[in-house]
């Protein structure tokens, strides 16, 4: 995690970020406490798990109110003043945007997030912090990448619920979207290390 020592305003972080957008040279970044935070880039196994729980949702969802959304949406927390990029997200009924360039979203029902060394203090601690104050969240799944592990968090009233699932022949249930996906096929194909 890289983190900016300069102080942004939201405003001057999102037209940061809309520039970057054409350019293949600029690396996009989250924004949290009026600091820009460098996104880290991913491995193999992190994009393959992205890919297989995106196609299996995705599959599960069909002709739902559900849409499924992959890393590259940014989404806005504003009783936080912070931006996310969600490895991956679904959001149900009509989106909602921040305004007319469509590309924050304000009202993810899941968020997913895949992890890695250099970010998991992060995701598990102030990124969740943030992500619990979105109204419209009702899970928070990470997935860890170099084992079989996914903590599901379920947001009932005002408690975060936590269920860890630690082996291949589980199912993680999104009871907010009324599916399941099996451990088995979030973790196809990924090689662990020795």
């Amino acid at each position: 995690m890289r983190t900016s020592e300069a102080y942004y305003t939201p405003e001057e972080y999102i037209t940061l970020e809309r520039k970057a957008i054409p350019d293949a040279e600029i690396v996009r970044s989250e924004y949290m406490n009026s600091k820009i935070i460098g996104r880290s880039s991913s491995n193999w196994a992190h994009n393959v798990i992205t890919g297989n729980i995106v196609a299996g949702l995705y599959n599960r969802l069909g002709n739902s109110q559900c849409f499924v959304f992959a890393h590259e949406m940014r989404v806005s927390i504003p009783a936080a003043n912070s931006y996310f990029y969600p490895d991956i997200g679904v959001v149900c009924e009509e989106p909602r945007f921040e305004d007319d360039v469509f590309d924050i979203l304000l009202n993810p029902i899941v968020v997913v997030e895949v992890l890695s060394p250099s970010t998991e203090a992060y995701d598990r601690g102030d990124k969740f912090a943030h992500y619990r104050q979105l109204q419209s969240l009702q899970e928070y799944v990470l997935v860890s990448q170099d084992k079989v592990r996914v903590d599901h968090y379920v947001r009932q009233a005002t408690q975060w619920i936590l269920t860890d699932f630690q082996t291949l022949d589980q199912q993680l249930p999104l009871t907010s979207i009324q599916c399941e996906l099996p451990l088995q096929e979030i973790y196809e194909n990924v090689p662990f290390p020795e």
